[in-house]
């Protein structure tokens, strides 16, 4: 299958999404007509700089890009002020100017770190993303969220920086553990949930086989799901209303995350699967939608062999108050009532702060005790 790319449509700042196969190969070449100069500054993370760093490398110097590299330590720990700070100042020791460009090479953690660093220094300096997961690709590589977590919790100190341009390589996809692929599908079924039924029903067909490693139907998952972040995004950049709707199972998970200590325990797209089921058991809850509706949310996640319940995590997890507190610090929150994305039906999601919170503690008690 031929490279795809969807636009982001946000005026001046518009971009390009690239996704397809070997695009590492081609990286000079397309990040060549944006450069001032034919110089770059990479930064990633240990673990995929020994995977995939050669490669960009390669790729940019066919075209006569020159690279500086810097590897920050893997994990989620690293996307805090420590990170941050290695990041801007390793930048400033690269000499990089306000006219040069950052490539952000890794996954989730890299990208919003990496596009922070570069929001901040000299005021803002142009970056592309090149994400290497499921998750990235599909989600925090596009829509220019940037930013770190903090002691009072995830991404509540960051920015709005657009990338220049993104990568998408489907063949980065390889190299993933299947639970990393699991999560980042976490995120690619959020987009059928929340406005596109026939994607879900597609996604019900087509799932196993891409999961086995089909990259044409990786290929067309990836490039449904940034159309539909890319058309929201540019529809509501910064989050005043429709964009919210990308937060559909974020509030349960955000709170599963820090309850988690950002660790292991539970990955993002896991936590987002959990809080996509969790919503839609609400939404049946509130009358919203249909009764069997979750329980065929749950099903398709079951069939991927995907967590999709509290029962599912690992370890000992706080009681249904003390979630709803941690729920009440998300960036969601507006005059502090919890903000939730429920749904009437499949890809028919809507932004609700009226959950009344006794069937919300009510289901979280229950989802509590089926731990056992």
């Amino acid at each position: 299958m031929t490279p795809e790319r969807v636009h982001v449509a946000l005026g001046a700042r518009s971009y390009d999404v690239v996704i397809g196969q070997g695009l590492l190969a081609q990286a000079g070449a397309l990040v060549a007509p944006l450069l001032a100069r034919p110089r770059v500054a990479v930064l990633t993370e240990s673990r995929v700089g020994e995977l995939h760093l050669d490669r960009l490398q390669a790729g940019l110097g066919a075209a006569g890009i020159a690279a500086q590299t810097h590897a920050l330590a893997p994990g989620e720990a690293t996307k805090g002020w420590d990170g941050l700070r290695e990041a801007v100042e390793w930048l400033l020791d690269a000499r990089v100017e306000r006219r040069d460009m950052v490539l952000a090479l890794g996954g989730g953690v890299i990208g919003d770190l990496g596009g922070f660093a570069a929001a901040v220094l000299r005021r803002g300096v142009r970056f592309v993303q090149v994400p290497s997961t499921l998750l990235a690709q599909v989600d925090s590589s596009v829509g220019g969220k940037t930013g770190i977590n903090t002691r009072h919790g995830k991404n509540l100190v960051g920015a709005f920086h657009q990338p220049s341009l993104v990568l998408a390589d489907i063949d980065l996809l390889d190299s993933l553990a299947p639970r990393d692929f699991l999560a980042g599908y976490g995120e690619v079924v959020k987009y059928g949930l929340l406005g596109d039924a026939g994607f879900f029903a597609w996604l019900e067909a087509n799932g196993p086989a891409l999961m086995r490693g089909d990259k044409d139907l990786r290929q067309h998952a990836v490039r449904r799901s940034v159309e539909m972040k890319a058309g929201i995004v540019a529809r509501d950049e910064t989050e005043q209303g429709e964009r919210a709707l990308l937060n559909l199972g974020h509030t349960f998970c955000h709170a599963l995350e820090a309850a988690t200590g950002y660790s292991d325990r539970l990955l993002h797209g896991e936590g987002v699967a959990i809080g996509c089921a969790l919503a839609y058991e609400l939404s049946a809850r509130m009358g919203l939608c249909a009764q069997e509706t979750p329980s065929r949310v749950r099903a398709h996640l079951r069939a991927m062999g995907m967590a999709c319940d509290l029962a599912d995590i690992p370890g000992d997890l706080p009681r249904a108050d003390a979630l709803i507190g941690l729920m009440a610090q998300d960036k969601k929150v507006q005059d502090g009532r919890l903000r939730f994305i429920l749904a009437r039906d499949i890809g028919a999601a809507f932004v609700c702060d009226e959950v009344p919170g006794d069937l919300l503690r009510a289901l979280l008690d229950e989802a509590l005790a089926a731990r056992g």
